[in-house]
């Protein structure tokens, strides 16, 4: 689905340039989930960025489902890390944005939005605005509003870490249903070990900046019944944990 071909990323203003990502080499294979996990300030978020067409690579080139990426695709939508609530809007309305933008009709609105309100638990809110919601239901709107759009690829930005340990894991449980279920695409970036093993079925590795991928972690397992709990989950936690602190030591 999407391929990252000797990519690198620059940020320069004028004076002083920093190198965020440098020579990274990934494919995004359809219907899988991916986590990106790395030390702060590695370029997760450039990496994420470079995938949904917001950032253009200096050097190498990303291709969406086999055509150059260089401008946002309608099929691709992005959750962020501060949910992107508008606080002057309802449930209902921040998650009809998408939809309102693409100018769908009101009938349509109404018909996908029913169905994905009654998915993620949301009904009830729907004349509720951002101020009156908790972290864990400004996140299931900030869902809404992207599984509304039907994408493909799913990309998350951290979406989870300002959750408490109880909710975080309870979202978790709600987003692996979903990828499942629709068989959409995922990339989630996030500084949870824990998190990367439960959601992501290939772990991407990357070092501290200019971000390479030090390993790409088969996780064969995730997606089965009681994961958490099972040994090989642990198994696989202390297999990451390992990996960033072999990489972390050979980066310094």
């Amino acid at each position: 689905m999407l391929a990252l071909n000797g990519v690198s990323l620059i940020y320069s203003n004028g004076e002083i340039a920093v190198q965020a990502l440098s020579a990274i080499d990934l494919r995004i294979e359809s219907g899988k989930s991916y986590a990106i996990i790395g030390p702060s300030g590695c370029g997760k978020t450039s990496l994420i960025f470079l995938m949904a067409g917001l950032l253009i690579p200096n050097e190498g080139k990303v291709f969406l489902q086999g055509k150059p990426l260089l401008k946002p695709s309608r099929e691709t939508a992005l959750i962020l890390q501060e949910y992107g609530l508008l606080p002057w809007k309802t449930v209902w309305e921040n998650a009809a944005l998408g939809l309102k933008l693409r100018q769908a009709p009101e009938k349509k609105i109404e018909q996908i939005l029913e169905q994905v309100f009654s998915e993620l638990e949301l009904s009830e809110c729907i004349d509720r605005y951002p101020n009156q919601l908790s972290g864990g239901q400004k996140q299931r709107v900030a869902l809404a509003r992207a599984l509304s759009l039907q994408p493909d690829l799913l990309l998350m930005d951290e979406p989870l870490s300002a959750l408490d340990a109880l909710t975080r894991e309870n979202l978790q449980d709600l987003i692996l249903r979903l990828i499942k279920g629709r068989r959409i695409t995922c990339v989630l970036v996030t500084h949870s070990i824990e998190e990367a093993v439960y959601l992501g079925q290939e772990i991407i590795i990357l070092s501290a900046r200019p971000g390479k991928i030090r390993a790409i972690v088969a996780n064969h397992d995730q997606g089965i019944e009681g994961y958490r709990h099972h040994i090989s989950y642990h198994e696989k936690c202390t297999e990451v944990r390992a990996l960033l602190e072999v990489h972390a030591e050979s980066d310094n």
